[in-house]
């Protein structure tokens, strides 16, 4: 059914400031479909999938952040693409998880051959950035992802086809290491590093595929691909929120960077919205909620990063953030998450305009400065108090609830087509 609704090649992404709940939809979504594909970031992002177990009736949660979330389902072919960068041992590391579940992964999990390695020592020159920044700390995720885009960008970042030359990956990270370690100035065992790499050699070899050929043959044998993002288009290098962004280009267009399939293949693209909205670290929140309001979404919502822990910033929904993310993927329909988090508020608001020295902006603005210093308008509506997280259908919903939804699509211009409910996957209403 699902399949039918959104076509054979189908993308998703996160439309906020990422942890929308994309992992979710992707699981759902994967049940219909036959290849599931990363094409952006690393272990920064953290999709968390909830599964009841049909047998015990107990909720299973699962935590992916290399890995897509499609990998739930053993008749999917999981790849990670070109535009990733990977840290091997924690790829691993979630390998054993679901390996341990159950599931078999043996063919099913494929690295890109182009794909560029993180290493340990781009987790230290993490640290060490982010502590040299002092009060202006971005609020990176510590896993070494910047550092690793920044060796890719410099030429010298070490590829999964080096790994297929034993001779040429080990000289290639003595090199690459020994020149920051200069650089920085930080003490780093390249030959211990060395000596694991060698240990899990028949591990990761077998999975490393030349995936730009394989996606392609897969398209044109009639395959049915589903596209994951990680983060989300406001952490965008080029259109979020810089300097607090993330190291790479979560928007559709980084999809095609990140896999070599060009997006005019796909027929569908859906936008992940929180009914409210969250954001992790550092950087302008123009709705950010300071009060009793926020702590309840936070607690409520269990908004924990799940990469780190930490607590993530809450706010109401901003329609300004909204119709710029959608402008700039172009989004065929929205999955509006969490809104059974909602539950219990009186009044709920939505931030409309932004107003800066007495003018409304146009758009979302670049400069953060003139974002710091503008002013949020709302509208107000009526919540609700049904519980309403076994909902199956819209006509199901409070009425109260139905008009918030509306009123979002109308200030969005793109029709929400998923609502979540619940945080299992079955708490998922499909709207026809």
């Amino acid at each position: 059914m699902i399949k039918e609704k959104l076509g054979r090649v189908t993308a998703i992404i996160g439309a906020q400031w990422g942890d929308e709940g994309k992992g979710k939809l992707v699981d759902i979504v994967s049940s219909e479909y036959d290849i599931i594909a990363r094409a952006t970031g690393g272990a920064n992002a953290g999709h968390t999938v909830y599964v009841k177990d049909p047998q015990t009736g107990e909720t299973k949660k699962y935590v992916f952040h290399l890995l897509p979330s499609g990998a739930l389902h053993e008749h999917t072919i999981c790849v990670i693409g070109n535009g990733c960068v990977v840290h091997l041992p924690t790829l691993l590391e979630e390998i054993d998880v679901i390996q341990k579940s159950g599931l078999k992964t043996d063919g099913r999990i494929l690295l890109s051959d182009r794909v560029h390695l993180l290493f340990d020592y781009h987790r230290v020159i993490d640290g060490l950035q982010e502590a040299s920044k002092g009060d202006k700390k971005v609020g990176t995720t510590n896993r070494g992802i910047g550092p690793c885009y920044m060796d890719k960008a410099s030429r010298k970042g070490i590829r999964a086809c080096d790994f297929l030359k034993q001779d040429v990956f080990e000289a290639k990270l003595r090199e690459v290491s020994g020149g920051l370690m200069k650089q920085y100035g930080f003490e780093y065992d390249v030959e211990k590093e060395i000596a694991y790499y060698r240990t899990i050699r028949d591990r990761i070899v077998p999975m490393i595929k030349d995936t730009f050929v394989y996606l392609h043959e897969a398209l044109e044998s009639g395959k049915s691909i589903v596209f994951e993002g990680a983060n989300g288009v406001m952490l965008d290098l080029d259109h979020g929120t810089y300097p607090y962004v993330t190291s790479s280009n979560p928007m559709v267009g980084g999809l095609g960077t990140g896999t070599g399939i060009p997006n005019s293949h796909l027929t569908s693209l859906t936008g992940i919205m929180k009914a409210y909205v969250t954001r992790v670290g550092a950087g302008p929140f123009p709705t950010e909620l300071l009060d009793e309001t926020g702590n309840m979404l936070r607690e409520k919502g269990g908004e924990y990063g799940a990469t780190t822990g930490r607590p993530r910033r809450c706010g109401w929904f901003d329609s300004v953030v909204a119709k710029y993310s959608a402008r700039m993927n172009g989004y065929t329909g929205i999955n509006l998450t969490k809104l059974d988090v909602m539950t219990g508020l009186k009044t709920v608001k939505i931030g409309v305009a932004y107003k800066y020295e007495g003018k409304t902006l146009d758009s979302f603005p670049a400069d953060l400065d003139m974002l710091e210093k503008s002013t949020v308008e709302y509208i107000e509506m009526l919540g609700w108090d049904e519980d309403i997280s076994g909902a199956t259908k819209l006509e199901e919903l409070p009425q109260n609830a139905r008009n918030y939804v509306k009123k979002l699509e109308e200030l969005i211009g793109t029709p929400i087509t998923f609502i979540g409910v619940g945080q299992r996957r079955d708490q998922m209403i499909v709207k026809k």
